[in-house]
């Protein structure tokens, strides 16, 4: 699908200019919420149909970011998928983390300290010549929540790799506009409400074959059994042998909305969905006598920059003290030029 044809399945109201906050469903995506709700409401169908939607949500993700769908697991948040290799880390392991990294990706290594784990935290410009042979694992954002800058992703792993560190990366505000190959890291999670534009509560995981085997399923239930519906009562443990031994239980309509989001994503394909929201915020900075960047979503210092925006029927974020604006599919350059207008 072409992505003239794509915004045809928006309506949002003008001036949404915050999906690094939350996504817009697409017309597939509520609809289809809306026929699970409207099941549910009158007890019309079972459950599995609902179920279903998660195995669809998996296999689209890992088309996307370009990994085996036996190495990918389902969860709810970043923080869950990320705890099992956080409690695998040794007693003494060193942590190097951004120091503006979103705590989803620093809490998880940091309730560790406790017993030994060492977190330490540079500036992201600084990530890749801060990897040193002392670093057990590097944990970074693909795209920074609080600026939208774009991590140096290949370089880190490769700086990584030359001292044997782990890499571990938070994907959430990339996944959905930005290209890339999640098999390169160990381990990638993903928050799908943002730029996935699925209802919160749906989120996804690769782990690496390397690195699974090394965890432990913590939160193993039923759905993380080889065969889930052989699981649901009485030893012995018979968890699956791939990735999805670390699944939890989906939250059947997070993923009933996630799996056509994700598929129209699929279908319109990443690299078109990335030049145009690269332009809108280039646009947008150029409004503004700035240069261009490389991301969806950019921050702008002016005074009452939020209150000029509010009024204008604007709606984007505040992060670390700066207006934060994020473009994606169905955003236009009218948006932008209204808050253009607003500001200037």
């Amino acid at each position: 699908m072409d992505l003239v044809r794509a915004q045809e399945l928006w309506n949002p109201e003008p001036g949404w200019l915050n999906t690094a906050s939350y996504g817009l469903p697409p017309r597939p995506a509520w609809d289809a919420l809306q026929r699970a709700l409207g099941e549910w409401q009158v007890g019309a169908t079972s459950w599995e149909g609902w179920g279903a939607a998660a195995g669809r949500s998996r296999a689209a993700f890992a088309g996307l970011v370009g990994v085996p769908v036996a190495d990918v697991c389902v969860g709810a948040g970043v923080s869950q998928l990320l705890a099992p290799i956080a409690a695998a880390l040794p007693a003494g392991a060193t942590v190097l983390a951004p120091e503006e990294e979103f705590t989803s990706n620093l809490f998880p290594w940091l309730v560790h300290t406790d017993r030994g784990v060492r977190v330490r935290t540079v500036p992201a410009a600084r990530l890749v010549e801060s990897i040193d042979a002392s670093v057990d694992l590097v944990a970074f954002s693909l795209v920074q929540s609080a600026t939208g800058a774009v991590a140096e992703y290949e370089s880190v792993v490769a700086a990584a790799r030359t001292h044997g560190a782990l890499v571990v990366v938070d994907a959430t505000q990339g996944c959905g506009w930005l290209p890339f190959d999640a098999g390169l890291a160990d381990a990638v999670a993903v928050g799908a409400y943002k730029w996935l534009m699925a209802p919160r509560g749906a989120a996804f995981g690769y782990l690496a074959p390397a690195l699974r085997d090394r965890l432990t399923p913590l939160a193993a239930g039923w759905y993380a059994g080889e065969d889930p519906h052989g699981s649901y009562y009485g030893p012995p443990l018979r968890l699956a042998a791939d990735a999805r031994r670390f699944d939890l239980s989906p939250a059947w309509f997070s993923y009933v909305g996630a799996a056509p989001a994700l598929e129209l994503v699929a279908e319109i394909g990443l690299p078109a969905i990335r030049d145009h929201n690269v332009a809108l915020a280039n646009r947008f900075l150029a409004g503004l006598g700035q240069p261009p960047g490389n991301s969806a979503f950019v921050t702008v210092d002016v005074p009452g920059a939020d209150e000029r925006l509010a009024a204008a029927g604007i709606r984007a974020a505040v992060r670390a003290g700066r207006v934060r604006a994020s473009f994606y599919l169905y955003s236009t350059p009218a948006d932008v030029d209204r808050a253009l207008s607003a500001l200037t």
